[in-house]
């Protein structure tokens, strides 16, 4: 506390001690409920099993065993999973033990590139706010690729932050580029937003002539090019079999990149065969609030994220206000983290289509930043002799007075720590005002400050991390809403994608297919996406393809190649549930297929239910 309280970067060991419990704390968080048996997001635990069975399938990220359909996302995310379970076994806790240590290593790494602009006391306070960020410990216990996404981007920033700190830049600004191309293959043109803040940074911090950094950043937009783009044309030019790209039009992954997962994502026109589709086949709405200025702050993203948002703010306007007076290096840092924040958080807030809670997850290292940088700013404010040492207080005031909003939205959900931070808070403030005349009450009028910011992200945090009634598939902090908390008791349907469960009709159905299938290389292939597929691709060693990727609305397989299939006797049984809710033209034109070239099975034979029917195709 005493380096904190001088803003000084102290030299004793004690910061090491530190910053290794506030690795240790978020890997503790991130990794609790292993052992209750999570999949995390089946939807990617059943593609990294399929992808650990191939060569084709690893390169390409094939949802099943067969490799006909990929995941909709770039594989990058799913490989070092597939490494561990090579290592450990197909198991649920080897699934998500990468993304683990892809947290903690977040935590490390924010620590170190904040270190070298703000000092060590704002790194140890930014690493401690990424560690308890509400949404990113929610997003950390499953196997999302938005783990991956936050530690290479923090890893670009790191090597920005040396490129401007030192005189030969040009090498760190490569790297810089290379870990943000590596995040456009673990998300696409998300990983692109802090490109621009990041160019301004360089121009506003580094050392030399401008037609010197020009260039640089031109050698740096090529690297990032290559980086961003290598995957996909590997992948579209790929002269032999693979899996079609899910959630596309064309089985292309430029149509990934440019349509769903990209102007899709910003516009609203999802494209290709995932027009508003969401797990399962069938809309379930947008997860995200509605679009506007306010949706951080809002009942969905609120508590996800939003805790430190006016704090972040605040040090931010501070900060800019002095840039006349502050070093090259001091003020690239604000740039830096100041643009990651308002460039993400105004896309993700005016976003017109599909935005989870748990996007905001890449926003935590700017936050986390501005606020640890912040607070410092605050704290020498507060020490001057001028009238802006209120601040401080007022900050922490207006932190707690947030977070009382924040919590009184679902006072069923620990409503009792709105009048702990309430207590804390107005302690703190009373402490501050008084340390003003008292100098020795300062250090303790600071840990109170302190605990008032910290103290309602760190219990949500925690509560998030202790409940074994999350939902892997849509991660989000705090209470569940109203729709997810019926659906993650839903038997069978969107249920079944959220708990990985094989129900025993399944198993009896799996079973009558192998026993009477007559050798089919393909077991059972099912309809209704990856909802009804992924438990049989989890708990089962058989060839089972899912019919339509991901939402069951790709064109993929095609008829054709279904009737292909049957013809060669490589697929017998498929098992459909549609007629349930609104199909996609290519669930329609499979329907039909099916309609035409198969016979349904008498349920009588394998103990089934009318909600599904297993069609014979032989």
């Amino acid at each position: 506390m005493t380096a904190l309280a001088t803003g000084e970067t102290t030299r004793t060991r004690w910061p090491v001690w530190a910053l290794t419990g506030i690795c240790l704390l978020a890997a503790l968080l991130y990794a609790w409920g292993f052992t209750s048996g999570s999949w995390g997001n089946t939807y990617y635990s059943a593609g990294v099993k399929a992808m650990s069975s191939g060569f084709t399938n690893f390169l390409f990220g094939a949802y099943d065993p067969a490799g006909a359909v990929s995941v909709d996302k770039p594989p990058m995310s799913l490989w070092p999973q597939v490494v561990s379970v090579w290592l450990f076994g197909y198991h649920g806790w080897a699934v998500l033990l990468p993304q683990v240590l892809t947290g903690a290593a977040a935590v490390f790494l924010l620590h170190r590139t904040v270190r070298r602009w703000a000092g060590e006391p704002a790194a140890l306070l930014a690493a401690l706010l990424l560690a308890l960020t509400p949404i990113t410990v929610a997003v950390n216990q499953v196997n999302l690729p938005d783990t991956l996404l936050v530690l290479l981007l923090v890893a670009a920033a790191y090597a920005l932050t040396r490129a401007i700190e030192t005189g030969r830049h040009t090498g760190w600004l490569l790297w810089s580029a290379f870990f943000v191309g590596c995040a456009f293959t673990t998300k696409m043109l998300q990983a692109w937003i802090v490109v621009p803040g990041m160019a301004a940074a360089f121009l506003v911090g580094a050392t030399g002539p401008v037609r010197r950094k020009l260039l640089d950043l031109l050698a740096a937009g090529l690297v990032l090019f290559v980086a961003s783009f290598w995957w996909p044309a590997l992948r579209d030019w790929w002269p032999g079999e693979k899996p079609y790209m899910a959630s596309t039009a064309d089985g292309t992954a430029m149509d990934l990149i440019f349509g769903y997962n990209g102007f899709g994502r910003l516009f609203g026109a999802e494209g290709g065969a995932a027009v508003a589709a969401q797990p399962g086949g069938g809309n379930v709405g947008v997860a995200g609030g509605a679009s506007g200025i306010t949706r951080m702050f809002g009942a969905a993203g609120g508590g996800q994220i939003s805790w430190l948002l006016p704090l972040a703010l605040l040090a931010l306007v501070l900060a800019v206000l002095g840039f006349r007076r502050a070093g090259r290096e001091w003020r690239a840092g604000w740039v830096l983290w100041g643009s990651w924040l308002l460039l993400a958080g105004l896309l993700f807030s005016f976003a017109q289509g599909v935005l989870h809670p748990y996007t905001s997850t890449m926003l935590a290292p700017a936050v986390a930043a501005l606020c640890a940088a912040g607070f410092v700013l605050l704290w020498r404010k507060y020490r001057g002799d001028t009238a802006a040492w209120v601040l401080l207080p007022l900050a922490v005031a207006g932190t707690a007075a947030w977070a009382w909003v924040v919590i009184s939205r679902n006072l069923a959900w620990h409503g009792w720590l709105r009048w702990a931070v309430v207590v804390v808070a107005a302690a703190a403030v009373v402490a501050l005002v008084a340390a003003k005349q008292r100098p020795e009450l300062r250090k303790p009028a600071l840990g109170l400050g302190l605990a008032a910011v910290v103290l309602a992200p760190a219990v949500w945090s925690a509560g998030t991390a202790l409940d074994g009634n999350r939902i892997g598939v849509l991660p989000s902090a705090g209470p569940l809403s109203e729709l997810f908390a019926k659906l993650k008791g839903s038997p069978g349907g969107f249920g079944g994608l959220l708990t990985a469960d094989l129900s025993p009709e399944n198993r009896r159905i799996l079973a009558y297919a192998k026993e009477n299938g007559g050798g089919a290389e393909i077991v059972l292939a099912v309809e209704r996406g990856s909802t009804a597929t992924s438990p049989f691709l989890i708990h089962t060693d058989e060839t089972v393809v899912g019919l339509g990727g991901y939402a069951g609305a790709d064109p993929a397989p095609s008829v054709a190649q279904l009737a292909d299939w049957v013809d060669r006797g490589r697929l017998r049984f498929v098992l459909s549930s549609l007629g349930q809710g609104p199909s996609a033209p290519a669930q329609q034109e499979r329907a039909a297929w099916l309609d035409q070239r198969c016979v349904p099975v008498d349920p009588a034979a394998y103990g089934g239910q009318p909600a599904q029917k297993l069609f014979s195709c032989g």
